[in-house]
């Protein structure tokens, strides 16, 4: 027994060691208090998705496209996905480990001694498996595919979180246009207010006019006040989106241009085209239905038996014995695995009829959006020859007053009208783009080509870590 100590240390030799690595709530609070859009490790961040530098830093101008970008850095859901494609990839090297000897090391006491030798049997064997039908690499081939399903799996976070950011722009884009227009409007019904009062000083108006003007300006003064509380919400919807605590965004200089856009709806060939191959979702069902197939190839494997080979030595009172038999095989008589390919085999089915569903479902979902969208925009130009015509009234009477043929209240009840009327074209261009951000959803690809970068099946998912 004196090759003990350093069997011992064979075997020990490239085991791995634990290390502790607690979670203290304390430090994640400040880690997220002090998250920061001008950090030189975002800034890198940026440098590698982009494939160039970032010069100046920060932007001078953020957009739909750098926000996405801090939101894949910094959002914790796609922490999660990427920790589980780490799980999912050790899960390969799991399936891919050749199964370990045993050692066995026999020991008997003999009495009485038979032999001329000590009164003993010791020696040592081991039992050495070898997998047969290529069990192993079913195995590793339905880890893959488990693997790749967990990768496309952060592409489709991805894009949730590239939607969560456009959706919080738009509503922030909106509640500020609608908060400045309220408030020329309630400005002007004020303005109403104390001139229909000093008229009924006059004897020039009735009381009731002056209430009329009252409850239209304390109803101005509520959307207003209704418009600065959807301004704050959006922008704590947006910092949440992205990652970050609200105080990271104050005074933060965004660029809405791309979000109040809306472009041509695409063909529907195209449109069909765009979203089959950039659905991260469905290429992930795909995955999975392969992993099926590779498990179900493992369970008819597992009708043929492994071999456990048992090469060893014994001493037996005085003999010497060496062996070179075989520990055993498993005779697969009675019910040749059948039960757990019958499992796997439905398994395998319920992935295809998931697949299959999904896909049906996505592209009910993309003729559903197409249609509404196209309305969308054939709605539009009338929304804007609304606000032509109210323009070119406001400008008739504000001509009017210049010329002294109108009085100043005409002339300041047209401003409140047309501030109105611009709110109404707002929402049926934020209701357009609404549309066309549920194409993209169902698509899982920008409309705009200048947001191309945002497609989250192409872009490279690394951690910040």
């Amino acid at each position: 027994m004196r090759y003990a100590p350093l069997l011992a240390v064979v075997l020990l030799t490239g085991c791995a060691t634990y290390h502790a690595q607690p979670i203290a709530p304390e430090e994640l609070a400040h880690r997220f208090e002090t998250r920061s859009l001008a950090s030189g490790e975002l800034h890198d961040w940026f440098s590698r998705e982009l494939g160039h530098d970032v010069e100046p830093w920060p932007p001078a101008r953020w957009d739909r496209t750098s926000l996405t970008l801090a939101a894949w850095y910094y959002n914790p859901a796609l922490d999660v996905a990427r920790a589980q494609w780490g799980t999912a990839k050790a899960g390969i090297e799991v399936a891919n480990a050749i199964p370990n000897p045993v050692l066995q090391l026999p020991f008997e006491y003999t009495t009485p001694n038979p032999g001329p030798g000590l009164p003993i049997t010791t020696g040592l064997a081991l039992d050495i498996p070898i997998e047969t039908a290529g069990k192993r690499g079913y195995r590793v081939d339905q880890a893959s595919h488990l693997s790749e399903s967990a990768r496309l799996k952060i592409a489709n976070d991805a894009w949730k979180v590239s939607a969560q950011v456009r959706d919080a722009m738009l509503a922030l884009y909106g509640a500020r246009e609608r908060e400045t227009w309220l408030s020329r409007k309630a400005d002007a019904m004020q303005s109403i207010v104390a001139m229909v009062r000093k008229r009924r000083a006059v004897g020039e108006n009735a009381g009731p006019d002056v209430d009329t003007a009252l409850v239209a300006a304390t109803s101005a003064r509520s959307d207003l006040a209704s418009a600065r509380i959807a301004r704050q919400d959006a922008q704590a919807q947006l910092a949440a989106a992205i990652g970050v605590p609200a105080a990271a965004l104050a005074e933060l200089p965004l660029d809405f241009g791309a979000i109040a856009t809306t472009p041509p709806a695409p063909p529907d060939s195209d449109a069909q085209r765009d979203a089959i191959p950039h659905r991260a979702d469905l290429l992930a069902s795909l995955a999975d239905y392969a992993a099926a197939e590779s498990a179900l190839q493992l369970e008819v494997a597992k009708q043929y038996p492994d071999i456990h080979l048992a090469p060893g030595y014994t001493y037996d009172t005085g003999t010497n014995r060496i062996a070179f038999g075989m520990a055993g095989i498993t005779l697969p008589v009675f019910d040749q695995n059948q039960g757990g390919i019958a499992q796997a085999d439905a398994k395998r089915k319920e992935a295809a009829a998931r697949t299959a569903a999904l896909q049906d479902g996505i592209l009910g979902e993309l003729a559903h959006s197409l249609a509404h969208y196209r309305a969308s925009l054939d709605a539009l130009p009338l929304a804007q020859a609304r606000l032509s015509a109210a323009r070119k009234l406001r400008d008739s009477d504000a001509a009017g007053f210049a010329a002294g043929n109108v009085d100043r209240l005409i002339d300041t009840q047209a401003n409140a009208d047309y501030a109105t009327s611009e709110i109404v074209y707002l929402d049926a261009v934020i209701a357009a783009r609404q549309s066309a951000d549920a194409l993209e959803d169902a698509m899982q690809h920008p409309l705009a080509a200048a947001d191309s970068m945002l497609n989250a099946a192409q872009i490279e998912q690394g951690s910040r870590q």
